[in-house]
């Protein structure tokens, strides 16, 4: 992890700075990555994982690296989301992993800092910063699909309380989290995209019914969470009742830009390590599957530049976390297109049988994930092309409907 002279980034003397001194504190307490405490060692379970992450986090917090971009007095750093950015391409050369924290500090955070009340950042955010708490998104619903405004998972009022009853899929973490993020439908009278209201909701109570899903890379990383008379504090309410649709946009702004912006641990140096060691770097057509990769790597980076550059100006990224989680999720498919091809008959192997310990074949067969989670490549598609390019938007019919008259709902 020493410093590389060809590194190529658009710092400013301060930002060189800051990343200096980031990347001699990471060299000095960070696990090497390939060494034996590597966070991606594919022998830890989860629940090693996690402990070792809650421990990572809490290193980060007591050496004020966590969560730099958030305000001092909840302990972050009052730092610029560029230094941020700086910071994680840093970390992103050793062997840890802030991953378990990617719904709590890269979603959730920031969400409660743009909506929560002064209370409800007192609670929430210190311990989150400490690594003391593992957040999940309890958002997609069986039938829904990628119309998340369509959700029908029910909240009723009930004095100081909330009872919530529904099916969430696809949750992340589900059965190591503490809390979750929460979007339920509080009134039925008023159009889809209104009454639905933001909670945060504790994993631990009654009522939670977790179950893995097990996923065709074997692990069981997803979860369907069925809830039944869930009982949720009203101080438990971000935002405004009925106003939980402009708080749930921004936490999927900030899972976009998570996503598209959190690179992989399959670099371009270890895809043409695999294509030495299989002989095939003098082969036309690989050759030219690798230029591609490549090139696939350099955009993603320059669209990240970008990001930050117009952090740096104090703007508000637009289009470009749209642009970049799409591309993301296209590039992680072509690369474990290539990275297969590479491999020849060695990629029907897995784990310590394949080449590489079995790395490229779990990120061939986790690649299509990221073609749904925080929004689908056709949603990303519509975003771009309806707010970013101006093209006219799509019919739809149920604008304006109250939810209870939508009939493909059951509610």
């Amino acid at each position: 992890m020493s410093a590389d002279p060809t590194d190529l980034h658009d710092d400013s003397p301060e930002e060189a700075a800051f990343r200096a001194e980031a990347r001699a504190w990471l060299e000095a307490n960070a696990p090497k990555k390939g060494g034996p405490d590597d966070f991606a060692n594919t022998a830890m379970d989860t629940l090693d994982y996690v402990a070792r992450a809650k421990e990572w986090q809490g290193k980060l917090a007591a050496a004020g690296w966590a969560c730099i971009t958030w305000p001092t007095e909840y302990g972050g750093r009052g730092g610029t989301p560029s230094q941020s950015a700086i910071f994680a391409e840093e970390q992103a050369r050793t062997g840890a992993s802030t991953g378990t924290f990617t719904v709590g500090i890269g979603m959730a955070g920031p969400t409660i800092i743009a909506h929560g009340t002064d209370e409800q950042k007192q609670r929430w955010l210190p311990p989150l910063l400490r690594g003391e708490e593992v957040y999940c998104q309890l958002f997609s619903e069986p039938g829904a699909g990628s119309d998340l405004a369509g959700l029908s998972c029910r909240a009723v009022r009930d004095g100081d309380e909330w009872i919530v009853n529904g099916q969430k899929v696809w949750t992340s973490g589900a059965v190591h989290s503490d809390l979750g993020i929460l979007v339920a439908r509080t009134d039925v009278e008023q159009p889809k995209h209104r009454g639905i209201t933001y909670f945060i909701v504790d994993m631990h109570q009654p009522g939670m019914d977790i179950r893995p899903l097990r996923q065709m890379t074997g692990g069981a990383h997803f979860n369907e969470v069925f809830l039944t008379d869930v009982r949720i504090p009203h101080e438990n309410v971000l935002g405004e009742v009925n106003g939980g649709w402009m708080v749930a946009m921004t936490t999927l702004s900030n899972e976009r830009s998570a996503i598209g912006g959190g690179g992989t641990a399959m670099g371009f140096d270890r895809l043409l390590d695999l294509a030495r060691q299989r002989g095939v770097t003098t082969d036309a057509v690989m050759r030219q599957g690798l230029a591609e990769a490549f090139t696939r790597f350099e955009i993603l980076k320059f669209i990240g530049m970008r990001v930050r550059s117009a952090a740096r100006a104090g703007k508000t990224p637009g289009g470009e976390a749209n642009t970049m989680k799409l591309a993301y999720a296209q590039h992680l498919k072509k690369l474990g297109d290539l990275a297969m091809a590479i491999e020849g008959a060695g990629g029907m192997l897995m784990r310590d049988d394949a080449p590489d310990g079995g790395a490229w074949q779990q990120q061939f067969l986790s690649a299509p994930s990221i073609r749904i989670a925080g929004g689908s490549d056709e949603v990303q598609r519509n975003i771009i092309g309806e707010r970013v390019l101006g093209l006219p938007p799509e019919p739809r019919p149920d604008k304006g409907v109250p939810f209870r008259d939508l009939l493909s709902n059951n509610v």
